[in-house]
């Protein structure tokens, strides 16, 4: 496919799954219907009309208010539409530029949008559901086996080698510091960066984790000159990067 039409059609149908990815994320933590319940405004109930369905168009022709109570929306709708759709485009844009096969583009993306709503849904919620993360853990090793049954194996030993060493570095923590430091859904997620890059990307992904996470400490330290020793720090957030970033360009150092 020429690059220009895949980033065309990622771009266009990225911002499609942004609309679906931001409702979801404030449906979910909400235990609402995700996928039955009729698309509604929350400042007043109404039903949105065709139009204002439409991503990222429909919140500009309302000039970001709703247009039955004047309400204004969060700009949280649209931005995580054109976010949605330059993970599609940054998908087809790497495929074409390391000759990855049409099959590997769309996985990419679907990779993407997937860390997506698990990033935004942690870092809002400090929650990590299985909704979101066994799916992501399935979704990598399917596109393993679809690379073919050799690096199966590499994968599997991902998953598990990611949910084991997280699971027992949180209970180290709590059993040397008497509180919880990690979250009952990282395990699960930091299997599903195993699942997709397998067991050797696993030490990349925590080093681009770091790295993301040290930057946050550093914007907190000048933005509010303190960050305390109980900080909570979304590792959702920070490891969905750390995923995405070895998914892309390969385990630093190989």
């Amino acid at each position: 496919m020429n690059p220009v039409t895949a980033a065309v059609v990622l771009g266009v149908l990225g911002l499609i799954v942004g609309g679906f990815v931001a409702e979801v994320s404030v449906r979910l933590p909400r235990d609402e219907n995700i996928v039955a319940a009729p698309s509604r405004r929350r400042c007043c109930g109404q039903r949105r009309r065709p139009w204002e369905r439409v991503p990222v168009f429909g919140w500009l022709a309302s000039r970001g208010r709703c247009a039955r109570c004047q309400t204004r929306i969060s700009r949280r709708y649209p931005l995580i539409e054109l976010a949605a759709s330059a993970i599609g485009v940054w998908a087809a844009l790497w495929a074409s530029g390391s000759g990855a096969s049409v099959l590997m583009m769309a996985a990419t993306a679907v990779l993407g949008w997937q860390l997506l709503l698990i990033a935004i849904v942690d870092g809002e919620n400090f929650w990590l559901p299985d909704i979101l993360t066994l799916p992501l853990i399935a979704t990598g090793l399917v596109v393993a086996i679809a690379t073919g049954w050799d690096v199966v194996l590499s994968h599997l030993i991902g998953a598990a080698a990611g949910f084991g060493g997280l699971r027992l570095v949180g209970w180290l923590y709590q059993a040397v510091r008497k509180r919880q430091g990690l979250g009952g859904g990282d395990p699960f997620l930091f299997a599903g960066a195993g699942a997709w890059v397998g067991w050797l990307g696993l030490p990349s992904v925590l080093l681009w984790a770091c790295a993301v996470g040290l930057s946050l400490v550093f914007v907190l330290l000048v933005v509010r000159r303190s960050v305390g020793a109980t900080e909570k720090l979304p590792f959702g957030v920070v490891l969905a990067v750390g995923i995405w970033l070895t998914w892309l360009y390969g385990p630093l150092g190989l």
